[in-house]
């Protein structure tokens, strides 16, 4: 599987270097969030990564819905516990829960189209940032602190509908940012399209804490910081 490279499995267990969670963070979703770089002293694994790994070893369902509880470091040993048929999650040693997952209908477990799954939805994540998430904030006049950015997954639900499609694409459907004081709730609401067929939705929570008033030129000057680490990483490639 395409996977295979950014993480270490072993047994029933795998964890992520820096590299790895890094090297997919740029190279496979686009993210750019300087809290995914390998020398970042707050650094964590892409939540995208975590749920790509689980949804390799664990298939497609009719129904998913996922759960973030916590933020995964460098060398976190993992293993997969089966709760029960419906109910699955990513766990440590101390059996501290990450990511969460509760599963309902057909599972499907072909390759190809979980790959396909993957590669839309994480590209269709990476762009979150600055492409949805700006206007956004721009709207509400309230910005995450651009010298200290914390955003978090909260949440995730996908659906489909039918499993025998190919050369599937991700586009938003809508978008909202409620805030409430300093923290404030992004709702992505997306489609999985084949061949212009709605063939699944999606819908991610994200959590934006330490919102401060809106900045135009902080904000500009982190963007155009952010646009600038993607060129130079494309550059090497």
């Amino acid at each position: 599987m395409f996977l295979t490279p950014y993480f270490v499995q072993e047994n029933n267990q795998f964890h992520f270097t820096r590299a790895q969670a890094s090297n997919f963070a740029k190279g496979i979703a686009g993210d750019f969030n300087p809290i995914h770089d390998e020398d970042n002293s707050r650094f964590c694994v892409p939540g995208d990564l975590l749920f790509a790994v689980m949804l390799q070893q664990e298939g497609i369902s009719r129904s998913m819905e996922f759960t973030f509880s916590g933020m995964v470091t460098e060398g976190t040993e993992l293993h997969i516990n089966h709760e029960s048929e419906e109910n699955k999650a990513v766990v440590d040693a101390n059996d501290k829960v990450y990511l969460g997952m509760h599963s309902e209908g057909e599972n499907c477990q072909n390759a190809e189209l979980i790959e396909e799954v993957i590669r839309g939805y994480v590209k269709f994540s990476g762009m979150n940032f600055p492409h949805i998430m700006v206007p956004l904030m721009e709207q509400e006049q309230m910005m995450f602190n651009t010298k200290r950015p914390l955003i978090i997954y909260e949440s995730m639900k996908l659906e489909f509908t039918k499993y025998d499609v190919s050369n599937l694409n991700v586009d938003l459907s809508s978008a909202t940012f409620d805030v409430k004081g300093r923290r404030g709730v992004v709702t992505l609401n997306f489609e999985f399209k084949a061949n212009g067929e709605i063939v699944g939705t999606g819908s991610k929570r994200m959590i934006a804490s330490g919102l401060i008033p809106w900045d135009g030129e902080a904000m500009g000057a982190y963007v155009e910081k952010f646009n600038n680490a993607k060129t130079s990483f494309l550059a090497k490639q």
